[in-house]
């Protein structure tokens, strides 16, 4: 369907290229998988978000997810990490599984098990979400040394070099106020990664910046796609999603409707939605 292709992206990079077995959609430098959802369901009220999702992504694996406001893409990742509660199905991340249940009060096991859960899957979200009070250094560190009991001097070393991945070490003393939104996103990436988690959640991490600032935000989350941090990046940012992605997830109406390798789902959809999709996105 060439009529939903994407304009002049150009080749990937030759890493992406030649990633993929002949025969296969599994790019060669995947792990196992690490995150799984199964016959996931979400209602909120009358309203049925997800409808039945099944997913998995595999260590080192940057999977990114699209589709039209509305059809489930955020819940999604909040179901992940528990931040909404699934009303039925199952998630697993890095080893710990645990059943939607609703209708009880959390006990401790299961108050457990999504505590586990959140330390495995970090997530970032449109707003930033820092501490005003704090320097970027003590926004780093907090967690850390509250959460994971980490001496304080390993967690500055390990903020510093985080810091330094997102290009901002020169601002470790400053406060949020005195940084642009694209700053304070990349603060935001670098805390996240402080916690060392298994997989990054992005809800949109770009969409409440100027434009201009956008740009400085992807290039930070290519280089992690391209250096095999586990990523699930709910997007519309459509060259990022064919430069960085290993597979594209389409979803409409609380469906996966299709998935695979960017160049396919993008340029060559085999999904009528799919490429319904595209069209009016390019066309806006």
């Amino acid at each position: 369907m060439t009529d939903a292709r994407l304009p002049d992206l150009g080749p990937r990079p030759a890493s992406a290229e030649s990633g993929y077995d002949a025969g296969s959609e599994l790019p060669t430098h995947v792990g196992e998988p690490i995150v799984k959802v199964e016959k996931l369901e979400k209602y909120f009220g009358s309203n049925h978000v997800l409808r039945g999702v099944d997913l998995e992504v595999r260590q080192r694996e940057a999977v990114m997810i699209i589709g039209r406001s509305g059809s489930g893409k955020t819940t999604l990742l909040r179901c992940i990490n528990f931040l909404e509660e699934p009303t039925v199905g199952w998630v697993e991340v890095d080893g710990v599984r645990l059943q939607a249940d609703p209708l009880r009060a959390r006990s401790r096991p299961h108050q457990e098990k999504i505590r586990q859960i959140r330390l495995r899957a970090g997530m970032l979200f449109q707003e930033f979400n820092l501490f005003p009070h704090m320097s970027v250094l003590d926004n780093c560190t907090e967690a850390p040394m509250r959460v994971s009991g980490v001496r304080r001097d390993e967690a500055v070393t390990r903020a510093e070099g985080y810091l330094d991945k997102v290009g901002l070490l020169e601002k470790r003393d400053e406060y949020p106020a005195r940084l642009s939104g694209g700053q304070k996103q990349r603060v935001a990436i670098a805390r996240a990664l402080c916690m060392e988690p298994k997989v990054l959640l992005f809800d949109e991490p770009t969409s409440a910046l100027d434009p201009e600032l956008i740009g400085e935000v992807l290039l930070v989350m290519e280089d992690l796609a391209h250096e095999g941090t586990t990523m699930i990046v709910v997007t519309h940012e459509m060259h990022f999603a064919q430069e960085a992605a290993d597979r594209v997830v389409f979803m409409e109406d609380g469906v996966v409707i299709e998935q695979g390798p960017p160049e396919q789902v993008l340029n060559d959809p085999r999904h009528e939605e799919t490429a319904h999709f595209l069209r009016r996105f390019l066309d806006r």
